[in-house]
């Protein structure tokens, strides 16, 4: 833009030029792990889902992951229903994982 640059300094000032300074090889927000407790676990699934699998109890376990919903931790508060259950996810508190186990459920970890 060259020949409007006179506008552009009249009537937009600051619009050419850098401002602020740079920050070579920032890491953004290392500490980001969103949680999910177990007693709203279930939520990520769709009731019709959670319904085919407690016909069956036998059958094969559902899988619930927790990363694809947006969640990368599972935490331990409340309560699992006696059904067994995979999920997926980057951490696990210890508690959360003896409930899952106890359960008759897996947790499996994911990168």
């Amino acid at each position: 833009m060259h020949h409007h640059r006179i506008n552009f300094d009249k009537y937009h000032p600051g619009y050419f030029g850098k401002v602020g300074m740079r920050h070579y090889h920032l890491k953004r927000n290392t500490t980001h792990c969103p949680t999910i407790n177990l007693d709203k676990l279930w939520t990520l699934v769709s009731e019709q889902t959670r319904l085919n699998y407690s016909k069956k109890p036998e059958g094969p376990a559902p899988i619930i992951d927790a990363v694809r919903a947006g969640f990368y931790k599972v935490l331990g508060k409340g309560k699992l229903p006696k059904q067994p259950v995979i999920v997926k996810a980057k951490f696990f508190s210890r508690l959360a994982e003896e409930k899952i186990k106890a359960v008759g459920g897996a947790c499996v970890l994911t990168a």
